[in-house]
């Protein structure tokens, strides 16, 4: 599992308006092919998405397309998780060999 950061920009961060409707498709794009489970707005910092199911090969490439990276807006940084403990709503996040 990945967290990933997008921290607002000093130099371009200012135009996350102008680029969040490509943000959000390629948001969506995630979302459709099961590799985003959550996405939202980090108050006064930027966003984070949570991902699963892929590698980090992967995600390192599919972060390098959004465009907020590609115009400079925010800077990614990607944690890997390894979750071993959620609450019964969230347990499907956890893998079978974890549990």
């Amino acid at each position: 599992m990945f967290i990933i950061l997008l921290r607002l920009t000093k130099d371009n961060g200012h135009m996350a308006e102008h680029h969040f409707p490509e943000h959000k498709a390629w948001l969506t794009q995630g979302f459709d092919e099961g590799v985003f489970d959550l996405a939202g707005r980090l108050t006064d910092v930027g966003g984070a998405i949570l991902a699963r199911d892929t590698t980090r090969a992967d995600i390192e490439a599919r972060i390098a397309k959004d465009p907020f990276v590609v115009h400079g807006v925010a800077q990614p940084e990607i944690l890997e998780m390894s979750p071993s403990v959620a609450s019964d709503a969230m347990t499907h996040l956890i893998p079978e060999d974890a549990r």
